[in-house]
């Protein structure tokens, strides 16, 4: 089940392995579309860690990370943000990326 991210624990969770942050807003239609799948694809994918940041709560992460939109993904890997997606795709689509982005870190 995917965390929720603060400001005080942003970098302890993010510090290893591929983490996605899905950033995320309670009125956002894509965004109800979007976490579920992540959540599945959590558990479905070894290695894939799931955080939550609602922009509601707390607006500095998403403006540290540029995000103009939600729903917007951005990934880390190893504790470095590596990748910003924005939007929401079909869940085989969205598993197919998040699958070669694992591969890249085992690689």
């Amino acid at each position: 089940m995917p965390q929720n991210v603060t400001v005080d624990n942003l970098t302890e969770l993010t510090k290893s392995g591929t983490v996605v942050m899905d950033i995320w807003a309670p009125w956002c239609g894509p965004c109800k579309v979007l976490s579920p799948m992540l959540a599945d694809l959590e558990q479905e994918l070894p290695g894939l860690t799931v955080i939550k940041q609602n922009v509601d709560d707390d607006k500095s992460i998403a403006e540290k990370y540029k995000v103009q939109s939600v729903p917007t993904m951005v990934i880390f890997q190893n504790g470095k943000a590596v990748e910003k997606v924005s939007g929401v795709y079909p869940k085989p689509k969205l598993r197919a990326y998040l699958q070669k982005v694992l591969a890249r870190v085992q690689a």
